[in-house]
């Protein structure tokens, strides 16, 4: 993969969903967005819904879903929207959502996420629970709905990467942190090495099939996602990236997402890492990246990719 971005797009930064959906009619479209009911899952979800698309909101909290689900239908959304309960740290939960699941999908959002949890959580079997929940979750999620996504024809699964991922590659030898002391955004951040990871493997395996894969970083943006960081370490890791401190706002952080999931400007590409509705340009070392921008080439890593699969698979089994 070159080492400057291909993609040229009319986007950038300030871009929100809406203007990425402008004159974009997506009836007749079926999409799932984890984590819709908080943070940009609600605008991704009320975007797609607006244009056309029926969008299932996939959730632990189903009571918040329904009231996100009422607040879009009384925006006036005409795409129809359902609630359905996903807890993407329990693979019986995450199998229970592909059972119930029915027909094609179009479009498979992998939204939801915990973010630098101050301590290190295992699940009942044993992982890490950043890994558990941003990963293997959605991981489980995207290849059990397969066939569903296959018989689309032209689907697209769109996974939220962050620019954490630059903190961590994938610890293949000790993905827990059994031995490697565990800090809230290296777990993190592997987590989201897996997330880009994902993408480039699933995109490689199931492009012949019409799926189209690809992972986003959304931005920094104020949500729930960072009620575990403590405000002053946020602004600090801003400056001391050279960031401005400027922060997105809820439609602009959802834009990339729709911009994966829907921009024609995207046919006949795959496992990219995109940010600000663009390719992100890749980066060998933290030194020649802000903080905020650019994708390290160990995220992208063809063998990195498929190792990941692997593990990932026997980690489910």
């Amino acid at each position: 993969m070159s080492t400057t971005a291909q993609l040229q797009t009319p986007y950038g930064d300030t871009t929100t969903a809406e203007q990425v959906l402008d004159g974009v009619d997506l009836t007749g479209r079926r999409a799932i967005v984890t984590g819709g009911a908080s943070g940009i899952g609600v605008e991704t979800a009320r975007s797609l819904a607006a244009h056309g698309a029926a969008v299932t909101i996939a959730v632990r909290d189903t009571a918040a879903g329904d009231a996100t689900k009422q607040e879009i239908e009384s925006s006036g959304a005409a795409g129809a929207v359902d609630v359905r309960p996903l807890d993407l740290a329990d693979l019986h939960s995450v199998a229970a959502f592909v059972a119930g699941w029915d027909g094609p999908l179009d479009l498979l959002i992998n939204n939801a996420g915990v973010m630098a949890l101050p301590e290190r959580v295992l699940t009942p079997r044993g992982q890490e629970l950043h890994l558990a929940t941003n990963h293997l979750g959605h991981f489980a999620l995207a290849t059990g709905l397969h066939a569903a996504l296959a018989a689309s024809g032209s689907a697209r699964v769109v996974s939220l990467s962050s620019s954490a991922h630059l903190q961590s590659p994938f610890l293949f030898d000790d993905p827990s942190f059994a031995f490697i002391p565990y800090t809230p955004f290296l777990g993190y951040g592997q987590s989201k090495s897996a997330n880009a990871l994902f993408a480039v493997e699933a995109d490689r395996r199931w492009a012949a099939d019409g799926i189209r894969t690809f992972s986003v970083m959304p931005g920094g943006i104020a949500t729930r996602l960072q009620r575990h960081v403590d405000p002053e370490v946020l602004a600090a890791a801003r400056r001391e990236a050279g960031a401005d401190g400027q922060m997105k706002t809820i439609e602009q952080g959802a834009a990339t997402s729709v911009f994966a999931a829907t921009s024609t400007l995207l046919d006949g590409l795959g496992g990219l890492y995109l940010e600000d509705c663009g390719q992100a340009h890749v980066v060998t070392k933290r030194a020649d990246s802000d903080g905020r921008h650019g994708v390290a080439a160990y995220a992208l890593d063809p063998a990195n990719a498929e190792r990941l699969w692997a593990w990932s698979e026997a980690a489910i089994a």
